[in-house]
């Protein structure tokens, strides 16, 4: 039973660990806004 316990409590660091770093990204870094450009072949516009 021990090594259950052991276990669980490494699948409890490592979950918490991956949702600290998940909470850091959404709160302390902000995104750099930027221009984007999307080229579209002309024949999308075409109808069939």
């Amino acid at each position: 039973m021990p090594s259950l316990f052991r276990f669980l409590t490494v699948i409890a660091v490592i979950v918490g660990v991956v949702y600290g770093a998940i909470y850091a990204l959404a709160n302390f870094v902000t995104p750099k806004p930027r221009e984007m450009t999307v080229t579209i072949p002309p024949d999308k516009f075409q109808k069939k």
